[in-house]
């Protein structure tokens, strides 16, 4: 039962990944900008696994659960909202005449309240939850990838979104 519902569990996570990437081409007209937008989303298990070992270690549950999956496809969405957030904000700022250098920089600046304001809450939700057997390795996924996931959000979106644009931007003013 448990390798079918990761099974299923795994599948749905990749087709919720697929109709993601499909959504932001629609939205940006562009294939490179998904990929820059869900980059983070693997980030997330740099604070899924060790939170859910540090708790088993601990004696206070941390097994990855089937909700412990539930929660790692629910942080695919917050990131993407956050990535989304800040190369908005950069193409903004690119349209309004900002340099695309100082867009990027101002990108994690200005939008780093907003996204770190909605992920406390959304840690502080999964804070009571915590204690309840079922939905525990929920809490674990949504507390140790949100905590984790902003920061390096924060950091990779605007330097791999400079790397993946640079050129395609000093080619659009070189040809201006």
């Amino acid at each position: 039962v448990t390798y079918e519902t990761f099974r299923d569990m795994g599948a749905a996570f990749a087709v919720a990944l697929v109709l993601i990437y499909i959504l932001v081409v629609w939205e940006f007209g562009n294939f490179r900008i998904p990929l820059v937008i869900m980059a983070p989303i693997p980030l997330t298990l740099l604070g899924i696994i060790p939170a859910h070992w540090l708790m088993f270690q601990l004696g206070l549950g941390g097994e990855f659960t089937a909700t412990s999956m539930i929660g790692w496809i629910a942080l695919a969405g917050i990131i993407v909202r956050n990535s989304i957030l800040l190369v908005d904000f950069i193409n903004d700022q690119v349209r309004q005449g900002v340099d695309f250098r100082k867009a990027v920089t101002q990108s994690a600046e200005v939008r780093a309240k907003p996204i770190v304001l909605t992920g406390l809450a959304a840690m502080a939700g999964a804070v009571f939850i915590l204690d309840d057997p079922i939905f525990s390795g929920l809490a674990i996924s949504l507390l140790s990838g949100i905590l984790v996931s902003t920061l390096l959000t924060l950091v990779v979106i605007p330097v791999v979104y400079y790397a993946a644009m640079q050129n395609r931007v000093e080619q659009i003013r070189a040809a201006e």
